[in-house]
């Protein structure tokens, strides 16, 4: 069972320190767009956007293409990411080109309805204009507040790790209790290692469902990292197991007799 929680636990934090997807070869090319994106006639840019799942979304975008070449633009996509994973994902396919040194403007209206089961509270959000090989022309972000359904997948996501981290925290006390801990401190940090991982990982989505804090890089990782070293010292600090009787340990009684233990 142990181990089997700790797998649970390290398949979270791997979505945190290893799931970010590398950058896309077009992110450095010629061929960028620089964005201006509202909501609803609200400028997403440095700041919190409300995202209803039960309203349709106007969604506006002005393009400003500073190259010497036209670039021509087959969609346009709006995604949340949370600890490297992306909860929800919208593409709307609307070809159309933006000349060299020139700046065009597309209003597209996007029914979300879907969201409500997918996401919850705060997520950092991406608005991005596509090309036919699925690369990015263009970007702009922002943190959406979205009202969906607790039991949406990024729900869902938060409750499976909570459990996951309540058994690690068990599995990693009673050991403790039973004295059955290894005798290496270094081995007891280990021991409890996946619990800590867990309880970060468990903030992250906490604060991010009670609309508190976003789940960005900047705050996630030194919130996983940071608890898992709490929890990595105190299992370092435990008090060493007291040492039971070996397999061939003689063990005398006071009326001299003597037994082996088997």
């Amino acid at each position: 069972m142990g181990r089997v929680i700790a797998a649970g636990v390290a398949l979270g934090l791997c979505a945190v320190l290893l799931g970010s997807p590398p950058a896309h070869a077009d992110d450095v090319a010629d061929a960028r767009l620089d964005l201006a994106v509202t909501l609803d006639d609200r400028p997403i840019a440095n700041a919190t956007v409300m995202i209803d799942p039960a309203k349709q979304l106007e969604l506006t975008v002005t393009a400003t293409n500073s190259g010497g070449t036209s670039v021509k633009v087959r969609s346009v996509r709006v995604s949340g990411v949370a600890l490297a994973l992306t909860f929800f994902a919208y593409d709307t396919t609307a070809p159309f080109e933006v000349p060299a040194h020139s700046r065009v403007t597309r209003t597209f209206v996007l029914d979300m309805a879907d969201l409500s089961g997918q996401a919850i509270g705060l997520l950092p959000s991406t608005v991005e204009l596509l090309d036919a090989q699925r690369g990015t022309l263009g970007e702009a972000t922002t943190v959406a507040d979205i009202r969906g359904s607790f039991w949406s997948v990024y729900g869902a996501f938060g409750l499976a790790m909570l459990v996951l981290t309540v058994l690690a925290w068990l599995t990693a006390l009673l050991a403790l209790a039973r004295h059955r801990l290894p005798a290496n401190r270094w081995r007891r940090g280990l021991r409890f290692l996946p619990a800590g991982f867990g309880t970060g990982l468990v903030a992250v989505v906490s604060l991010s469902v009670l609309r508190l804090v976003p789940p960005e890089p900047a705050i996630e990782i030194p919130v996983v990292l940071g608890a898992a070293a709490i929890a990595f010292l105190l299992g370092y600090l435990t008090p060493h197991p007291a040492p039971g009787p070996s397999g061939d340990e003689t063990v005398r009684f006071p009326d001299g007799t003597k037994e082996f233990n088997r």
